[in-house]
Parts: C-alpha cells; sequence; structure tokens
C-alpha cells in the first residue's frame, strides 16, 4: 500500500466565504475521484485545520494499490481535470509526502 499525503496553503486573498467555497470545491472533486481511478483504495479530503496550529489549508490523504497506481493517478484524466480547475488556481503552497504503508 502506498500512501499520498498532500497540504495546501491556499492563496492570500482567499478569505471568507470565498476560502470556504474553495476548499469545498477542492474536497468535493478530489473525493469525487473515488472509484474513478485504478488502484486508489481511498481518498479523503481534510478542511477543518485549526487556525492556531496548523501550517496549511487543507490535506489530501490517499492510498493506492501500488506505487504504479500512484504514478497512473497523477496522469489520470480525471483527476488532471480536478487539479487543473479546483486545485491549481487557488493555491500558493503544495507539500508532498509518498510513503509504503
Amino acid at each position: 500500500m502506498v500512501r499520498h499525503v498532500i497540504l495546501w496553503k491556499l492563496k492570500e486573498e482567499l478569505q471568507g466565504a470565498d476560502k470556504e467555497a474553495v476548499k469545498a470545491g477542492i474536497k468535493e472533486g478530489l473525493e469525487g475521484l473515488a472509484g474513478k481511478i485504478p488502484g486508489m483504495v481511498s481518498v479523503k479530503v481534510y478542511t477543518d485545520a485549526l487556525p492556531s496550529s496548523s501550517g496549511a489549508d487543507l490535506m489530501l490523504d490517499t492510498a493506492f494499490e501500488s506505487a504504479e497506481a500512484l504514478k497512473g493517478y497523477a496522469v489520470h484524466p480525471a483527476h488532471v481535470a480536478v487539479a487543473d480547475s479546483r486545485v491549481r488556481p487557488y493555491t500558493q503552497v503544495r507539500t508532498c509526502l509518498d510513503f509504503n504503508e
């Protein structure tokens, strides 16, 4: 099993309701990939970071059957569409950790 965890910091200009809408859109888009990506075992997006102690606004936690499945996810058209429309336009910092579980 391979875990793929990403932390994002959203762009500073996103505030209040706009920020919450972007987080909801990212969550909906990425969690909507469940069952569509070969080898993806689970996907969860966490959006309720504690502002007093968190350096990120949201987190993606996914599990894949193998490193090859993770590579397939990276280029899968459904994932690329979500990343290009709901994630990349709104994020300023991305930190990733991939590891064998």
